[in-house]
This record gives C-alpha cells, sequence and structure tokens, in this order.
C-alpha cells in the first residue's frame, strides 16, 4: 500500500481510506472490479482511527438496525472473508434509563429488537452492575442488554479492508488528492489527482469530513455537517477487564467501554462544535483538529452517581474526530443528484465505523448489480434532510448529536423523504 503506481484507468475510484471508503473498495475489488482507492492523507489516518470501535446494534429504524446487525456479523467473520486479523470483544452493551420516559423507551426498543430477531433483554440492576461493575445503580430506573454488541480498536477496519483490497489488486494511493472530478456529457469520466489522471465510470465520494467538497467537484450538493467528537481513555485501573460491557447512559448521552486497561469515555454535548472544512488549509488534517478536555470531564461529572469512577481519574488518551452529521440521523448512501456515475457514502452520524462492513458490501453491490438490495430511499442522498437551507440543516444537525441517545418532542420531523 504505498501508492507507487497511478493507474491510467480503473473500474471505480473511491475517494477516501476511512471504514467505509476502504470497506466499499473492498467489496468492489472482491466482485472483479479494478479499484483504485485514494486519500488526500496517509490510509486510515483521519475521523476512523478516532472512533470509539463500538457497535450499537439496536437503532432508532429498522433498516438501520438491521444494517447494524449485519455488520456486526461480518466483524464477527472479518478474518475468514478478508485474510486480515480483527481482535474485537463481545461483552454485549448495556442502556441505562435514569428517567421514567427512557425505561419506557427502553421497553419498546427491547420489543422492536425481539421483532427483528436480537438478542435483547431488559436486565434486572443487579445484573447489570455484574456485566459493569463500575455501574452504581443508585437512581437508575431500567437498563436494557444487547448480548451481541462489540467493541474494538478502530483501526483495524480500515486498514483490514484497504490491504485486503489491495491484495486483490486493488490500488490503494495515500498522499494522492483529488483536484478535480471529471465529467463528460454530464456524467463521471475519472478523477484528476496530484499524481495523475485516472479514467474511470463510477467514483465514490467516501471523503468523510470532506465528502460535501469532493462531492461539489463534480457540482453534486449532499448537506451534513461535520461535527467534533471526542472521547478520553483513563490510566489503568484495578479491576477493568475487557469482557466487561459497553454502557450507555441515555439522557446524559454518554458511553462508557473499557480500553488499554482504563475505561473509556465519550459522549455528545449539547453545544457541539461543527465545522465547514472548506474553510480550513488544503493541509488540514483531522490530528489538526483542537480539542477540549473540559467537555468530557463535564460529561463525566454528568454520570457522576452512576460512575464514579471518573471522579478526579488521570487520563492517559484524549482523542477526537469529526464525523458528519446530518439533518435526520440517516447515513447517505446511494448515487449522487444528477450526476451519473457519481455516489455518495457518508453521514455516519458518529455511527459509521463499526456499521462499514455492512454499508460497504451494500455499497459496492448496489454498485456492481445495478439495483439495491434492499430499500435504501431513506439514505438516499438527494432527500429533503439533505436539501436544507443552511441555517436549518446545522441546527438540526446539532440536534441530532445533541440527543443522541434519546429524542425529545421538540426535535423536528424526520426529513427522510
Amino acid at each position: 500500500m504505498n501508492g507507487a503506481f497511478v493507474p491510467a484507468r480503473a473500474d471505480a475510484v473511491v475517494i477516501g481510506s476511512g471504514g467505509l471508503g476502504a470497506a466499499t473498495a473492498f467489496y468492489l475489488a472482491r466482485a472483479g472490479l479494478h479499484v483504485a482507492l485514494l486519500d488526500k492523507a496517509a490510509v486510515a489516518s483521519q475521523s476512523s482511527p478516532r472512533a470509539a470501535g463500538l457497535s450499537g446494534t439496536l437503532r432508532t429504524d429498522d433498516l438501520m438496525t438491521q444494517i447494524a446487525a449485519d455488520a456486526v456479523r461480518r466483524i464477527e467473520t472479518f478474518e475468514a472473508d478478508t485474510g486480515e486479523p480483527l481482535v474485537f470483544h463481545q461483552p454485549g452493551s448495556l442502556k441505562v434509563a435514569r428517567r421514567e420516559e427512557h425505561a419506557e423507551q427502553l421497553l419498546e426498543e427491547v420489543a422492536r429488537g425481539r421483532r427483528l430477531g436480537l438478542d435483547v433483554a431488559m436486565a434486572p440492576l443487579d445484573e447489570a452492575q455484574r456485566l459493569m461493575p463500575f455501574l452504581r445503580t443508585e437512581d437508575v430506573r431500567a437498563v436494557m442488554h444487547m448480548r451481541t454488541d462489540v467493541y474494538l480498536e478502530p483501526r483495524q477496519i480500515p486498514e483490514g479492508y484497504a490491504r485486503a483490497a489491495a491484495r486483490l489488486g486493488a490500488a490503494v494511493l495515500p498522499y494522492t488528492p483529488v483536484q478535480e472530478i471529471i465529467t463528460d456529457g454530464g456524467a463521471v469520466a475519472g478523477v484528476r489527482t496530484s499524481r495523475g489522471v485516472i479514467l474511470a465510470g463510477t467514483v465514490v465520494d467516501a471523503a468523510g469530513g470532506w465528502l460535501r467538497q469532493v462531492a461539489a467537484l463534480a457540482g453534486a450538493k449532499v448537506g451534513l455537517v461535520p461535527t467534533r467528537h471526542q472521547l478520553m481513555v483513563t490510566v489503568p485501573l484495578p479491576g477493568v477487564r475487557p469482557d466487561q460491557a459497553i454502557t450507555r447512559i441515555i439522557d446524559a448521552n454518554v458511553y462508557i467501554r473499557p480500553e488499554k486497561g482504563g475505561l473509556m469515555l465519550g459522549g455528545y454535548e449539547p453545544d457541539p462544535v461543527q465545522m465547514d472544512l472548506a474553510g480550513t488549509p488544503a493541509d488540514f488534517e483531522i490530528k489538526d483538529l483542537e480539542l477540549d478536555l473540559e467537555v468530557l470531564r463535564r460529561l463525566a461529572r454528568s454520570v457522576e452517581a452512576q460512575f464514579p469512577v471518573f471522579r478526579d481519574v488521570a487520563v492517559q488518551e484524549h482523542r477526537g474526530g469529526l464525523p458528519t452529521m446530518t439533518a435526520d440521523g440517516e447515513h447517505v448512501l446511494g448515487p449522487a443528484p444528477d450526476v451519473p456515475g457519481l455516489w455518495i457514502i457518508g453521514g455516519c452520524c458518529v455511527g459509521g465505523l463499526t456499521t462499514a462492513p455492512a454499508l460497504g458490501a451494500l455499497l459496492a453491490g448496489w454498485i456492481v448489480n445495478g439495483q439495491a438490495s434492499m430499500d435504501l430511499a431513506s439514505m438516499a442522498p438527494k432527500r429533503k434532510a439533505t436539501t436544507l437551507p443552511e441555517r436549518e440543516l446545522t441546527e438540526c444537525c446539532r440536534l441530532q448529536y445533541a440527543h443522541h441517545y434519546w429524542s425529545p418532542a421538540s426535535m423536528p420531523a424526520n426529513g427522510a423523504n
């Protein structure tokens, strides 16, 4: 994957080597296409390796729940499918309600999960504390246990898919920014990069925080907002084991899991930093993103009654990325509006890394077969939620981020049509 050879032609060019782009490139290559996977920086070096690396199988709608469940299955079989090692832990996850309305939400989620065939149930409080011993259950109304959820070190997914794609003949080209998406009669004809032209009738925009800018190179508009997300990992703590359950506290929008002998804490603040990467220097990378540990300290204080372990604990790692939020909380996946041959995959809404295996397979299958294997209209790049005026788009994306685990009555109506 040294990026030395730039092919003159390819069947498909994938722009962006994070989880979504690398997975798409792998599945396209496995289908027999000649693929070029490009990145403006190093492979798998932007937001994907800074993710929390945890799955949340039970989502807010049936479609994304089915996709997330498929992604977990693909993580379980990753090594057999790709030939690449992948270390993951599968302790399941707990979802904790401190409010009565959220206890009712959990009952509804369990019923929906069981209808979809998931291994999910309400957990007695003593069982929840056994599954996550650092959890204190005072003031907890109810807990849900999703038994098959996993967590992993996140860079394994994009790096593994990129290496596997390269073995299948894909040209993996880091440090190869795209300067132009070439069109002929309005349809995609290739890309012009800093290292030469690659002719191709299919281009996939998987550029993450830069997705809007890349789509604009072909004249396409897709509304989403890069939003800073942070997490921290404590120093090693006595009693932490990798088999302890991922834990999410609904009203605080906080998640916790084991990591590197300590505990990881991340979450969703009400006023996140939202960015327009069009206004950043050309050499800006996610490593240059300004972080704020006090945001995480505030989130830790908000769950102090349930996780007193975070009081004044030392931090061994603080990281953050720029996942892209959409106004309706749905991913963006499918053909770009009005530009034949351009495909979009993004709008991860802070959940794209562990769903990348399924979403990449879905998009690759759609490109190869000419039709999607399921109804993906709610993810269409040209839907109401992606065409909102900029101010409304930004506010709706903020609300989706700020209420990641629950939706207040004041949330705007879903714009998925």
